[in-house]
């Protein structure tokens, strides 16, 4: 059903007393994308926490994570890397192929993992929300709402405070290439410290934000929007509500649902991946390319993001595929910067993997 991108589903949550400060259409059903990826990270945190697997344990691409579509980190079947390489790569590139093979290393299979992630949805009362991957790309049966969003980030924050650094990186460093957060807030909107973005064209521009201060900490959700810019704008501007405002509402848990909930899943893809789309994001750019941020609440970096490493382990590509790869190279007289070049390109052609500028407020 075609729905106007301009109406986007929203909450603002805070984190301590589960007080709603703000919400709209909260329990409309909506592709998650990959917020999806939240859910991926907190069944880990929990197989972690009983004692299934470490942040040390190897995983193992498989030829089914290496072929998920963009956006990836085109890794090949049989190359490896910590649990904890994995996870960081899964919530700040959001890569689509780490989350299949993060899956098949904790659940068995990815059918096994999904299974566990919609058993957990449903037992932390997520009941507007179902998965059929770890990783949110779209189809059939993969849907959630703001509201149910909302909970599984408050409950990320206070079930697993030892595993918050890993939603507020900066940037990930590779060991050949840097890759910023696609969260604009983190470092830019005072307090920021979390927690996810995603977008597909069904979807729009999601996204999850967590912040601090003086010790109080508010989460928003923000779905649906047109553009990297609108909704780092939007989630700004509700989280500095939120923090003048008197923690006063209906307790999250407790929120009624309304007749949005029984609407089916929301697909707006007509107005975002479209020329109309096109345009509005050409027009959240300056003339050189830089994020034009309307909100006054979000500042410029005015230091270049602190990266830190994730990665594959070195030498764990199967002595077969480097083979493979050693002779195309020599076939082509030795010009392995022609593959590298198309990697990258292809990486800056997937939807998510808009480059990040420092984002500066423009007054117009």
């Amino acid at each position: 059903m075609p729905f106007a991108a301009e109406a986007n589903p929203r909450i603002v949550v805070d984190a301590g007393t589960l007080k709603v400060l703000d919400q709209d259409m909260a329990f409309r059903k909506w592709y998650p994308a990959s917020l999806t990826k939240l859910m991926t990270a907190y069944v880990t945190f929990r197989a972690i926490r009983a004692g299934e697997i470490r942040l040390d344990s190897l995983v193992t691409m498989s030829k089914r994570a290496a072929a998920q579509p963009a956006s990836k980190m085109y890794y090949k079947p049989g190359q490896q890397l910590t649990l904890d390489s994995a996870l960081k790569l899964l919530l700040v590139k959001s890569a689509n192929d780490v989350a299949v093979a993060i899956a098949e290393t904790v659940g068995g299979s990815q059918e096994n993992f999904v299974m566990r992630m919609n058993a957990e949805a449903a037992r932390v009362g997520m009941s507007n929300t179902h998965f059929i991957n770890p990783n949110g790309l779209p189809g059939k049966g993969q849907y959630t709402t703001a509201r149910d969003l909302a909970l599984l980030a408050v409950l990320l924050k206070r079930e697993f405070p030892e595993y918050a650094d890993y939603f507020k990186i900066e940037g990930i460093d590779t060991g050949k290439r840097q890759y910023p957060n696609y969260n604009l807030l983190i470092g830019r909107f005072e307090g920021a410290d979390g927690m996810k973005t995603g977008f597909i064209c069904a979807s729009g521009f999601n996204q999850v934000t967590s912040a601090t201060r003086n010790g109080r900490t508010i989460v928003s959700v923000v779905l649906g929007t047109d553009s990297l810019a609108a909704r780092a704008d939007m989630s700004a501007d509700l989280l500095q509500k939120a923090f003048v405002s008197p923690a006063s509402g209906p307790r999250l848990d407790q929120l009624a649902p309304d007749a949005d909930a029984a609407l089916g899943v929301a697909d707006i893809s007509a107005d975002i991946c479209s020329a109309k789309g096109a345009k509005v994001r050409s027009e959240s750019r300056d003339e050189v390319g830089r994020m034009k941020l309307q909100s006054p609440y979000v500042h410029e970096m005015e230091r270049e993001p602190v990266f830190v490493f994730a990665g594959l382990i070195p030498g764990s590509e199967p002595v077969a595929s480097a083979k493979v790869e050693n002779q195309k190279g020599k076939k082509k007289g030795g010009k392995t910067k022609k593959g590298g070049k198309q990697q990258a390109d292809a990486d800056l052609g997937d939807a998510m993997s808009v480059p990040v500028p420092t984002p500066k407020p423009t007054k117009g």
